[in-house]
C-alpha cells in the first residue's frame, strides 16, 4: 500500500481505485480507516476515479500519540493530494470526514473543486449535539450493548436485518486506545462555524432525516451558513445514509459533482 510523509513525519497510507479522469476524495468517519467507503466507493468509479487514505492512528498509517484536529487531517489529505500530483479534487466527507472537508474547503481552497457534506455539523457551541440519551447508549458496559446501540444509530432495524454483516462503519478494530482518544478530541473540538461563510467550492449538504448520532438539524446549518450550498435530506435514513441508502445517495452525490464541475 503507497504512503507518504506529512510535513511533521508521519507516515499516511492512501488507496486510490477506479479509472475516471476526475478524482473525488472520500473521507471516512471518526475513527475509521478507508474501509469505511469498501461498499459505496465502486458507485463512482468508471466517472470517477476515487481517493481513500487511513487517518493517522488508523489502519496502515502510523499511530503517533500526540494531539490531533481536524485541521491537521485536513493537511494530511494535501500531504496525499501533492504524492499523487493532484491539483484539486472533488471532496466527499461524512461524519467526521464532513468536518475535515469543512477545514480543507475553507483553509485551502485552491485544492478543493467541488464539496459535498454528508451527515456532519459545523462543530462548537452552534452545533446540534445528540442527546444524553444516545450518549449514554454509546458507553453501555454490558457485553455488546454498546455496539449493538451504535449499529441502530448507523442503520435502520430493516436493514440490519436483512444484512448480518460485516460492518465497516463501526471503528477500527486495530486501533490502539489512544488513538481513539485523540480521534475522540478532534471531532469534539471541531468548531468550523466562523470559516464556514468563507467556502467558495460549490457545495452539497446530505443528511439522514432520522440521523441521530450527529442529529440532522445540523444539515440546515451547514446548507445556510456555507454561500449557495445545496441541502438535501434523506427521508428515514440514519447516520450511514450513504451506505443503507446508497442507491439515492450515490447518484445524487454525482450528479451534483457532475453537474457543477461542468460549468
Amino acid at each position: 500500500m503507497p504512503h507518504t510523509t506529512t510535513p511533521d513525519g508521519v507516515g499516511i497510507a492512501y488507496q486510490v481505485q477506479g479509472d475516471g479522469a476526475a478524482p473525488l476524495l472520500l473521507l471516512a468517519g471518526q475513527a475509521n480507516n478507508h474501509h469505511w467507503w469498501d461498499s459505496v466507493r465502486g458507485d463512482f468509479h468508471g466517472v470517477r476515479s476515487t481517493i481513500t487514505f487511513d487517518y493517522r492512528g488508523t489502519g496502515e498509517s502510523d499511530k503517533p500519540d500526540l494531539p490531533h484536529s481536524t485541521e491537521l487531517f485536513a493537511l494530511d489529505v494535501i500531504a496525499v493530494l501533492d504524492a499523487l500530483g493532484i491539483e484539486r479534487a472533488d471532496v466527499y466527507g461524512t461524519s467526521m470526514g464532513g468536518r475535515v472537508a469543512q477545514q480543507l474547503a475553507a483553509r485551502h481552497p485552491e485544492r478543493v473543486r467541488a464539496l459535498v457534506l454528508g451527515c456532519t455539523s459545523p462543530g462548537g457551541p452552534h452545533a446540534v449535539e445528540r442527546t444524553n440519551d444516545v450518549r449514554r447508549s454509546l458507553v453501555q458496559t454490558r457485553a455488546g450493548a454498546a455496539r449493538r446501540a451504535l449499529l441502530e444509530l448507523m442503520y435502520t432495524p430493516a436493514w440490519l436485518a436483512a444484512n448480518p454483516g460485516p460492518y465497516r462503519t463501526l471503528g477500527d478494530p486495530g486501533m490502539p486506545a489512544h488513538a481513539q482518544r485523540r480521534h475522540l478530541a478532534a471531532s469534539n473540538q471541531h468548531d468550523a462555524w466562523q470559516l464556514l461563510p468563507g467556502i467558495g467550492a460549490p457545495t452539497l449538504v446530505v443528511h439522514g432525516t432520522d440521523d441521530l448520532l450527529n442529529p440532522a438539524a445540523n444539515a440546515p446549518l451547514l446548507a445556510e451558513r456555507v454561500p449557495g450550498a445545496r441541502l438535501h435530506l434523506i427521508p428515514g435514513a440514519r447516520h450511514a445514509y450513504f451506505e443503507e441508502f446508497r442507491a439515492v445517495a450515490s447518484p445524487l452525490v454525482l450528479d451534483f459533482l457532475t453537474t457543477v464541475t461542468q460549468r
